[in-house]
């Protein structure tokens, strides 16, 4: 039995309490205890086969250096840069855990804790030390510990929520003030700002986000500034969330759990962050067990959760954590969230990532995850994917589909090879074209309206709508058939359908109509021009369903078909229209058709730009 000692000044006066090969943890983060941290060094001959272990930390680590090899063993419950080359040369271990998982752990003694060396405020009138920037897994490792030694600083902010510990629970206290280790952010580049836009996409106002640290999360909260009522749970933030919350747009009003508070596990960043969570009751920090627990994070409706990747294969599984063999980072709260966000009333699960790397000259879009790479979330886990090139949705979609929609968001420079694998192993058609392998999808022709009520998302038509196509073509009657190809249509397929959305975006291009939310949208019309060898006047047709006419599509779509020929070249278009079809011939009235030319059953019409 330890006596409790509360005042030291050095480490090594309790070290006889202390067994020589003890299981050693550190406080996370930028709450790691320096000073402690430093002292355990300088003592390093009382340990022998010790084993350290904790999450990422900010700090040196200078017990991973082989000198120590004898005395310290560290084990990374997540890999963080200062402890990497370490776990790559065999020098120190991974334990792949759910943060979720791993206070359990500690609790029941599978990865007992002999020692906790921690961080505090320090106490308030009534003995409460507060754990700082740094909940997480700290609390309950300190809950468990044999041994307990807070660094009591000073300058640590005091947090709350669930992340007090009274002095009873403390066996020895050193005080020692020191400033608290930041963590600048880096700014985003050019394809995290693309990523980030488009993710921006998917969030409506009222929703509640977890993001984590790095170019793609500082890129999408640098597009929320015109979103409303946002909301925060999540295992971590950083400086970026403060500036929204002054300015509004996160106020954590609409949260269907712990309404009007950011729930989070622990905070890296700049002073700037910790001035803000010191003492702010708006914030409140709780063990990870709580906050990246799915079933708590279900119960936030809108939940969106963002979450990284090394590279996804075409069938959706998720490689976070490790290169190959080589163990990078962790599993740390990816999975907890996907399926959190999935369980949640219109939560969005998102993986994003990079569509390159090693400077372009590998994809993160892969037919395989390299040799040795683990599986972090499996691809029944998987709905959404970003890239700088777009988004594919998978959930619930075969892995034909599946393969199609990745490959449509890799670089351009790996699509055809990714193509040719997945004939090779006949997960997509044998004859499956993607003219869109060595083109860029026009984005900028993307725009949504509202036509009473109904919100229409317009879009080029992509490779990928060859299902939704062919939906739209069994809807129609045969009245609308008749009027759209001028001969009874029975069948839309595979073959048919791949033509008409296989276009080079130049002389050949259509514009759709989608109804509904990415992964459960369908087309209501469609609008398309295409150009014969030396024709600057490309023929166009329209098509709007029955129960979306008369209210404006139709001419809208006229609007965009015409920026897009001008944007390429052309001069006008020609309409073939059976005389019957009265509601196509005013369309074009009003558009300026300026020309008509009556041949039998058909009348061709012009129109001049």
């Amino acid at each position: 039995m330890i006596k409790k000692h509360k005042s030291i000044s050095s480490l090594s006066t309790i070290l006889s309490y202390v067994p020589r090969n003890s299981r050693i943890f550190i406080g996370s983060g930028c709450s790691e205890p320096l000073e402690l941290v430093r002292q355990l060094i300088e003592n390093v001959d009382h340990f022998s086969d010790a084993e350290i272990f904790h999450l990422l930390t900010a700090g040196r680590s200078e017990y991973v250096d082989p000198k120590y090899r004898d005395h310290f063993r560290h084990n990374a419950l997540f890999i963080g840069p200062n402890v990497r080359k370490a776990v790559a040369r065999g020098d120190a271990d991974y334990t792949p855990v759910f943060l979720s998982e791993l206070p359990l752990l500690f609790e029941s003694r599978r990865l007992p804790v002999d020692l906790a060396l921690i961080q505090v405020t320090q106490p308030d009138r009534h003995g409460y030390c507060s754990l700082g920037i740094n909940v997480d897994v700290v609390k309950s490792a300190a809950e468990v510990a044999q041994c307990v030694v807070a660094q009591v600083n000073p300058r640590m902010p005091r947090t709350l929520g669930d992340s007090l510990l009274h002095l009873n629970d403390i066996d020895f206290l050193l005080e020692f003030e020191q400033t608290v280790l930041e963590l600048p952010q880096p700014e985003p580049d050019e394809t995290s700002k693309k990523i980030g836009a488009f993710i921006a996409r998917l969030i409506t106002d009222g929703s509640t986000l977890q993001l984590g640290i790095g170019r793609i999360p500082e890129a999408v909260l640098k597009t929320l500034t015109e979103k409303n009522d946002l909301g925060i749970h999540t295992e971590m933030f950083s400086d970026s969330v403060v500036s929204l919350v002054k300015s509004g747009v996160i106020n954590n009003k609409c949260k269907t759990l712990h309404r009007g508070k950011i729930i989070t596990s622990f905070v890296m960043g700049s002073k700037f962050l910790y001035d803000f969570v010191d003492d702010n009751p708006g914030v409140e920090f709780h063990p990870s067990q709580y906050t990246n627990d799915p079933f708590i994070i279900s119960r936030n409706d809108k939940m969106i959760a963002i979450n990284s990747a090394l590279e996804v294969d075409l069938t959706g599984q998720i490689c976070a954590d490790s290169i190959g063999h080589l163990f990078y980072s962790g599993i740390g709260g990816q999975v907890d969230f996907i399926r959190g966000a999935a369980r949640s009333k219109g939560g969005k699960p998102i993986i994003a990532l990079p569509s390159t790397a090693k400077n372009g000259t590998a994809s993160r879009i892969v037919a395989d995850l390299n040799f040795g790479a683990g599986v972090t979330t499996s691809r029944g886990d998987v709905h959404y994917v970003v890239t700088e090139y777009g988004i594919a949705y998978l959930h619930g979609k075969p892995v034909r589909q599946r393969a199609l929609e990745l490959i449509n968001i890799a670089h351009p420079d790996f699509r055809g090879r990714l193509l040719d694998a997945m004939k090779e192993r006949h997960y997509v058609y044998p004859d499956q074209k993607l003219e869109t392998i060595h083109r860029i999808y026009p984005q900028k022709y993307e725009t949504s309206k509202t036509f009473k009520k109904n919100s229409v998302l317009f879009r080029p038509i992509k490779p990928t709508d060859e299902r939704l196509l062919q939906d739209f073509f069994y809807s129609h009657s045969q009245e609308t058939i008749f009027l759209r190809y001028h001969k009874p249509v029975k069948t839309m397929h595979h073959k048919m359908a791949q033509e008409l959305v296989n276009l080079d975006y130049k002389y050949s291009m259509a514009f759709v109509g989608l109804i509904g939310e990415l992964g459960n949208e369908r087309i209501i019309s469609v609008a398309r021009y295409m150009s014969s060898t030396g024709s600057n006047f490309p023929e166009i047709a329209f098509v709007v369903h029955e129960d979306y006419r008369g209210i404006g599509i139709a001419p809208f779509l006229f609007l965009q078909l015409r920026r897009a020929a001008i944007n390429n070249g052309f001069e006008g278009f020609i309409a073939h229209v059976i005389p019957d079809n009265t509601a196509m011939m005013q369309v074009l009235e009003r558009v300026g058709a300026t020309e008509r030319d009556y041949k039998g059953d058909n009348s061709k019409v012009l129109i001049r730009f």
